[in-house]
């Protein structure tokens, strides 16, 4: 059995948690302690408060999922302000062994291990994943993680992305007004903009709405149905991230789709009832492909610890 601390960073917020892989690969999680990203200047300096808090011996090796794109020994958060310096992070924490991904690249890790029980039907055919082929992973939170996995007869392939920030692709004369404001604020707009989870606000104000201040608010009373126009918001919300989860499953080839998050987790009941899934297979010359493409969720409670433990796992042990 191989013991190690897996941990995944957002930029809200750093989970850690013990982890052990059996022999077989199977992968048990101890409770998470959670940490505000915000309170530390380092990620050194968080994972002494882990081992504070912790108050056990702490294994020398370490999966860790970061929230930006994780391409050299430097990696920069892109919604944070964390750098971590891989080599420096081993040998600072006297560390063995040491695996680094994309904080989406480990859901798409959980996702591709998930039990079928942790996996609800969201829209399209109520089908298993496929054994074989592409499967886009898309997170909307904070920001709008994508990825995706490709599964062949040994295994499979993880491929994370900074899809998030492809540009918003508006549908309907709505969506033009609302890229119109959004361009005199940012220039360029990334999907995420409206896509994710701050992008209710954007939504509410382009609806004619200001009684209501932030995007916590607009969500809880929108959901609940207490405003009527935070909840024509969270309607559109679903409608247009149903048609940017189409398009990324047409360029990811994807045969299945599984979307991840706290937000998603939170619209789980409300998604199988909106525009979404008219949005989703709203391609042209597409839509009866898109139609037989089924949608699914994941609720394993922490897909990033999973995840990145996973990724350990195939990098290290395989």
């Amino acid at each position: 059995m191989t013991e190690l601390v897996t941990i995944d960073v957002g930029g809200t917020h750093a989970r850690f948690a013990f982890a052990s892989i059996g022999a077989d690969g199977g992968i048990a999680l101890g409770d998470p302690i959670t940490l505000e990203t915000g309170q530390f200047a380092t990620p050194q300096d968080a994972w002494a408060e882990f081992a504070r808090r912790a108050a056990r011996p702490i294994p020398r090796a370490a999966a860790i999922a970061i929230a930006g794109p994780v391409l050299t020994d430097t990696v920069a958060m892109t919604n944070g302000r964390w750098v971590l310096h891989i080599s420096a992070f081993k040998a600072d924490l006297g560390l063995d062994a040491v695996c680094v991904l994309n904080d989406f690249g480990a859901v798409a890790h959980a996702v591709a291990r998930a039990p079928a029980d942790h996996l609800v039907h969201i829209s399209g055919p109520d089908v298993p994943l496929p054994d074989l082929g592409t499967v886009s992973v898309i997170g909307p939170g904070t920001g709008l993680g994508v990825a995706h996995f490709h599964r062949f007869p040994a295994g499979y392939h993880v491929q994370a992305t900074e899809g998030g920030h492809v540009g918003f692709a508006p549908q309907d004369e709505f969506d033009d007004r609302l890229l119109a404001g959004l361009r005199e604020r940012y220039g360029r707009v990334a999907t995420e903009r409206v896509n994710a989870g701050p992008g209710i606000v954007e939504i509410y104000r382009a609806l004619g709405g200001n009684g209501l201040a932030d995007d916590r608010t607009i969500w809880q009373r929108g959901i609940a149905r207490e405003d009527a126009i935070a909840a024509q918001a969270v309607d559109r919300f679903c409608g247009s991230l149903g048609s940017a989860v189409g398009d990324y499953a047409l360029a990811h080839g994807a045969s299945a789709v599984v979307l991840a998050g706290g937000l998603g987790f939170r619209l789980r009941d409300l998604l199988p009832q909106s525009a979404f899934a008219e949005k989703f297979r709203a391609k042209a010359r597409y839509e009866e492909m898109m139609a037989g493409i089924p949608v699914k969720l994941i609720v394993h409670p922490q897909p990033g610890l999973y995840g990145a433990a996973a990724a350990f796992a195939l990098e290290h042990l395989a």
